[in-house]
């Protein structure tokens, strides 16, 4: 089983607010990641954690991540945390992290990422999207890998300093979406 796990707990400085409380971002991004192919979609949540709690469906699983403030690594510890708790179950083999500000990032590209992990040794792999060769998210991580995300998982790196040190397989996805991250009010 492949778990979505959707980090949207910042407090988007140059956003000017919560990436999570811009217009339909999180509600979207659940449903991006369900309609891809994610058995099961964990949200991480932060800064006004509880505002956008009343954002979301009834029932859908969230952490909240109390050390958000220091940068995207305390979101993907949170949740990679949550999901090896057994709180998910144990057949989640992995995980395919996924951001809120990624709005043109669709459930075909989420879909083609589920496949890449199907195709390979879920429980093992590492898949990055890329978008004209250039890596991006979302980023599968198989559960094999999670200590060593979590351990390495600090400030706003996320796994980025993990997955150089690792043969990781780039999915190119430049033909369905762009990949970019929105960081400012437009």
């Amino acid at each position: 089983m492949i778990a979505g796990l959707l980090l949207a707990a910042g407090a988007g400085r140059r956003m000017g607010r919560p990436k999570a409380l811009v217009d339909d971002w999180l509600v979207r991004s659940i449903g991006v990641l369900r309609e891809g192919g994610c058995d099961r979609v964990l949200v991480v949540l932060g800064a006004a954690a509880e505002e956008a709690r009343a954002l979301l469906p009834a029932g859908q699983e969230v952490v909240v991540a109390d050390d958000w403030d220091e940068g995207m690594g305390a979101s993907l510890r949170a949740g990679l945390h949550a999901l090896g708790s057994g709180a998910l179950g144990s057949d989640v083999e992995g995980a395919l992290v996924h951001l809120v500000d990624l709005p043109d990032v669709g459930a075909d590209v989420v879909a083609r990422m589920v496949r890449a992990g199907a195709d390979d040794d879920a429980t093992a792999g590492l898949a990055r999207a890329a978008y004209a060769g250039v890596p991006g998210h979302p980023v599968l991580i198989g559960r094999d890998h999670w200590q060593g995300v979590t351990d390495a998982a600090v400030g706003d790196q996320g796994a980025r300093t993990y997955l150089r040190s690792h043969d990781v397989r780039l999915v190119e996805c430049g033909d369905l979406a762009t990949g970019s991250d929105v960081d400012r009010a437009r």
